[in-house]
């Protein structure tokens, strides 16, 4: 086994120590926090036991063991409510005796704060129906006292777990019950999903009414912490049986509302399937905005846009798109793990997080979350690294308060900073072939944002990925500000995982900083007024 560090929960408090399993590596050693690339603290280790570190104040940490020339790395994130943040996965195994080790340890090494527990119910209208074990509506096992185990492993690892419940499904079973609630077309045909589950009104009162009893008794009865509220994107507008016409972004309000007030505790997650309807349920109820990308929304581009509106949106509330990655069902793990780091660099840097990882070693490649795809160590791998890069950077790229001002700062007019390639083209948009360049605001920081899409035929998120091309040196010119000699520092999640310092040369009015090589993606910090 490789040696790694795992945190024992993924988020701690302040005022709380932080305690870290060692695996794989024996010592004795030197453990170095790391906030923003500056030293917090150094101590020793024994190499005989975990690392326990004092109180830290709430952000992101990055954390290193060095054993001689050996150096392992994990990150902490500190937080006062953990709610705040949504890093998703995913659990599909409900088998009798299922050992939940494995999902746990995804838990720990990703960092993830909740977890969906997908088709853990009997049937979409009566979750708790089945006794205490049964099959599900598609015949996989599921025992409750399963359920419960990994519902008691997950929280003890810090993650909430969240039951899978959709909003208006039923199934031929119970569908005699609720016809009467029947989501109809123009010609009266009812709305439904392939050929076992029929659609509702889900803002029908007795609907609204027994869907909401049944999520608080499982609540009592299984552990869940909240509930990933889902649907299937259509219809946008239906008939009811007696020839009323149903508009369902309206219908879904009423419904998260409900559920929010039977459960007012409770982390509720709606997804709002190809971003339908983010406009209205962003201001709903909820404790974070969850959106399934399909087509048309195929590119880095897409992604970004619908991230874009989520935030104006959603308030403070956490983003999730659930980008799930079908590449690596018919590509090769090297060009499938670009598509998912093009991917992760998109959304992360627009504030935003993927659900893609779960059980112990799968990501997302269908809805269906059964069909999910066993990674290879490159994979695994690259997640890790992304996940650590992703906590240890909060505050620069998922804090709410986070502007992007691209268009005020960079470019010819506005001749406050820019950064040159000696062999690729900037464009401010995801464009094939160039360097993607973003600035945002980040405090008193400017964070600039450069995704190498230098080299790639096109820029669709889902596809197979060229190896990255090479734009050449990379020249960083801004204006100064003020006597002070400003501060330049870039990471890179699969180069340099922390914020390391670069040399500023001063030209008068101007300061310029040569940037390390180019891979996907680079995060590069300016302090024009840094701090003495």
């Amino acid at each position: 086994m490789s040696a790694e560090l795992l945190p024992f929960a993924a988020t701690g408090a302040p005022g709380q120590p932080i305690v870290i399993e060692v695996r794989g590596m024996r010592g004795p050693g030197i453990v170095s926090v790391w906030r923003l690339g500056d030293p917090v603290l150094e101590q020793s280790w024994s190499g005989d036991g975990s690392i326990e570190l004092p109180p830290l104040p709430a952000g992101g940490y990055g954390v290193e063991l060095t054993v001689g020339e050996h150096v392992v790395r994990t990150a902490v994130d500190v937080r006062d409510d953990p709610r705040t943040r949504l890093r998703y996965g995913f659990t599909v195994d409900f088998r009798p005796g299922r050992d939940p080790g494995a999902l746990v340890d995804t838990v720990r090494r990703l960092h993830l704060t909740g977890i969906q527990f997908y088709d853990w119910a009997y049937r979409h209208a009566d979750l708790l129906g089945g006794g205490d074990e049964y099959l599900d509506a598609l015949g996989q096992p599921v025992a409750l006292a399963t359920v419960r185990r990994l519902v008691a492993a997950v929280t003890d690892a810090g993650a909430d777990a969240l039951g899978y419940a959709a909003v208006y499904a039923v199934g031929p079973q119970e569908w005699p019950r609720w016809e009467h609630r029947a989501l109809l077309t123009a010609t009266g045909e009812r709305y439904a999903l392939g050929d076992f589950l029929f659609l509702v009104d889900p803002a029908a009162p007795d609907w609204r009414e027994a869907f909401a009893a049944q999520l608080a008794e499982a609540a009592r009865e299984i552990g869940f912490a909240g509930y990933h509220l889902d649907q299937y994107g259509y219809p946008k507008t239906a008939v009811s049986p007696d020839g009323g016409a149903v508009d369902v972004e309206r219908s879904f309000s009423a419904l998260i509302e409900a559920v929010r007030a039977a459960l007012p505790a409770s982390r509720l997650v709606f997804n709002n399937v190809n971003d339908f309807p983010t406009w209205r349920t962003g201001a709903d109820p909820q404790d974070a905005l969850y959106i399934e990308p399909w087509a048309p929304h195929t590119t880095l581009g897409d992604l970004a846009d619908v991230a874009r509106r989520a935030r104006a949106a959603g308030g403070e509330k956490p983003i999730v798109l659930a980008a799930y990655q079908h590449v690596y069902d018919d590509a090769p793990a090297a060009n499938a793990d670009l598509a998912t780091a093009f991917t992760m660099a998109t959304l992360y840097s627009h504030g935003v997080t993927q659900l893609l990882a779960g059980e112990g070693d799968r990501v997302l490649v269908d809805p269906y979350y059964v069909r999910n795809h066993v990674v290879e160590l490159s994979t695994a791998d690259l997640l890790r690294r992304w996940y650590d890069f992703l906590v240890e950077h909060d505050e620069l790229l998922l804090d709410p308060s986070i502007v992007e001002v691209t268009g005020s700062y960079a470019g010819e007019y506005n001749a406050e900073l820019d950064v040159t390639f000696a062999g690729a083209e900037l464009d401010h948009r995801a464009r094939a072939g160039t360097v993607w360049r973003r600035v945002t605001r980040a405090g008193d920081r400017l964070v600039l944002h450069l995704i190498n899409l230098v080299g790639q035929d096109d820029t669709e998120w889902d596809a197979p990925r060229a190896p990255v091309g090479d734009p050449a040196a990379g020249v960083l010119r801004f204006r100064r500000v003020g006597a002070h000699a400003p501060r330049v520092r870039v990471a890179d999640p699969d180069g340099a995982p922390r914020l390391v310092e670069l040399p500023v040369r001063l030209e008068g009015e101007w300061a310029e900083a040569e940037l390390p090589p180019l891979a996907v993606w680079q995060l590069v910090t300016i302090e024009r007024t840094p701090t003495p």
